[in-house]
């Protein structure tokens, strides 16, 4: 049942353009083209990136980032409390007024006593600067190599400065070693990516994340697959020109160089616009959706490999408008805050005075703090002619 499952999903009609078969795909006369079978590779090649970044970020990444006075902020334990916790685990990190009322008459707590666990519980759970600058200088590495070993492979390529050459001769297109290991390389770090999502820094755009990086690594086995290389190269080679721009700002963020990662931002966001929102739709889209099919017709691979590369596109839209609204305060304020798609340190000082202008709020019900005096009680009315009198005096 399975091989029937297997035949029936490789039909040529599905993957290729009509008229062409598997078997033209075939090694023959010393040619060698893409199989399917040889992303298999990738697997074993994403164990062993692991098992590089782990030995780059103890040996590398962390004394790098004590060297550049990247420092951990010191966070309070919170007191061990089985109900909070339970509901912190179970319920919510953030619970509403009414059930901080609520948890803290179960618990012989104040309010505001009740609003302080949870925000030092909170604190405890979030990334230290170290994993985040280590994090951050692995991927700049991997990005910033693959960028200029990508663009070695492809610089004497013709399609590199004109992707309708993309499809001179398609499928019959002979892989180059070069271009295979490449290719190789960068499914092997995404499949690692996809492996270390549960233990990497949680931002807030982590749902987004997760798509591209499902959306890439079936981009790289299909385009492979089909022998859509010289497309799927292009792909690459574009997204990895600014990944490595990101990575570099976030790293010098975290070292506090404020002048110097402002700068890096604004160079990123003008190549991830370029590139993203330029390049990206009038270059690879435009050769996909029109100058592929040449005097073919439409098939499902066609549709299937479009519709993958369109879901890239809102992506890119997505993450362009986060760029934008970090420019816009960029703008305001005259120096970059942090990323927007980080979870926001919280500070016990601010909150800590926000709580001391409010009165505290007793288990009764009854307000603690300073009162307006009364405008209209008799000692209202006796300190006002007594202050008039004074005047006439």
């Amino acid at each position: 049942m399975l091989s029937s499952f297997n035949e029936w999903l490789w039909q040529h009609r599905f993957w290729l353009p009509p008229n062409v078969t598997w078997a033209e795909l075939e090694d023959r006369d010393g040619r060698v083209y893409p199989h399917p079978q040889d992303m298999l590779a990738a697997l074993p090649l994403a164990l062993v990136l692991l098992a590089m970044r782990l030995a780059f970020e103890r040996f590398i990444g962390l004394p790098l980032s004590r060297w550049l006075g990247v420092r951990d902020q010191t966070r309070k334990q919170v007191k061990p409390n089985a109900t909070l916790e339970k509901y912190f685990l179970t319920e919510g990190h953030r619970p509403e007024e009414p059930q901080l009322s609520l948890l803290a008459a179960q618990c012989g707590l104040t309010l505001r006593q009740t609003q302080r666990w949870f925000r030092r519980r909170r604190k405890q759970d979030q990334t230290q600067l170290t994993k985040k600058f280590c994090e951050a200088s692995w991927r700049f590495l991997f990005y910033l190599s693959s960028f200029v070993g990508g663009l070695s492979v492809l610089y004497h390529e013709s399609w590199l400065w004109a992707p309708v050459r993309c499809w001179d001769n398609y499928p019959n297109q002979p892989l180059k070693p070069s271009l295979y290991w490449w290719y190789l390389l960068e499914l092997a770090f995404y499949l690692s990516l996809l492996i270390r999502l549960p233990f990497d820094v949680k931002r807030k755009d982590f749902k987004e994340q997760v798509i591209h990086h499902f959306v890439v690594v079936i981009l790289m086995t299909f385009s492979y697959s089909t022998n859509l290389l010289r497309i799927g190269s292009l792909v690459l080679l574009l997204h990895d020109s600014a990944d490595y721009l990101l990575e570099a700002c976030k790293m010098v963020n975290y070292t506090q160089y404020q002048q110097v990662c402002d700068a890096l931002f604004l160079i990123f966001s003008l190549v991830f616009f370029y590139t993203r929102l330029v390049l990206f739709p009038t270059q690879i889209l435009y050769t996909t959706y029109y100058e592929s099919l040449g005097n073919r017709g439409p098939f499902f691979g066609y549709y299937f490999f479009n519709g993958l590369l369109m879901l890239l596109q809102l992506l890119h839209v997505f993450w362009s408008c986060l760029i934008l609204r970090m420019l816009r305060s960029f703008i305001k304020k005259g120096q970059m805050e942090k990323d927007i798609r980080s979870d926001m340190e919280e500070s016990d000082s601010s909150e800590d005075e926000a709580a001391a202008q409010e009165p505290l709020q007793l288990k009764n019900g009854a307000a603690r703090g300073p009162r307006p005096a009364p405008t209209d009680g008799p000692r209202s009315r006796v300190a006002a002619r007594l202050t008039r009198h004074t005047t006439a005096t």
